[in-house]
């Protein structure tokens, strides 16, 4: 059995539902409850799993990073770009450390394919820049020891 929509005047321009929607709005920007943050002052506690600011740990003062070529692979906006180099002992190193910010999605594929546990996300989310070439973050600023917050 097929139930006919009502056809008033009302439902025709969707009164009630205008209203009602009106209403709510009213009621919550006079009786709600207030969430709005000073922002420079206040400062947002986002969860310990939020993903923000890349940084390459370090290990007595050397990265971590052995240039294996994972994280470039696996990130889907491809925003990492390596170059890997030699040490004299034989073991590779990053010459190269790009991370383009703008691109980059934040989905943690980077920190979770590094065998090295070298890249990590902080919980900065402060990353405004005035100029689009301050979005590309090189192996001198990624090693800046980040921290968490």
């Amino acid at each position: 059995m097929l139930v006919k929509p009502k056809t008033g005047l009302l439902n025709k321009f969707y009164f009630f539902e205008i209203t009602t929607g009106l209403w709510i709005t009213m009621k919550n920007f006079f009786f709600g409850k207030k969430v709005t943050i000073q922002y420079p002052e206040e400062k947002r506690n986002y969860s310990k799993r939020f993903r923000g600011l890349h940084y390459i740990k370090t290990v007595n003062g050397v990265e971590n990073c052995t240039a294996c070529m994972l994280c470039p692979t696996v990130c889907p906006a491809e925003c990492i770009h390596i170059e890997a180099g030699e040490r004299p002992d034989k073991e590779k190193y990053p010459v190269i450390f790009d991370i383009d910010i703008l691109r980059c999605c934040y989905c943690g594929f980077c920190e979770e394919a590094c065998p090295k546990d070298a890249i990590k996300l902080s919980t900065i989310y402060e990353m405004a820049e005035h100029h689009r070439e301050k979005g590309v973050y090189t192996k001198a600023s990624l090693l800046v020891q980040r921290g968490e917050k």
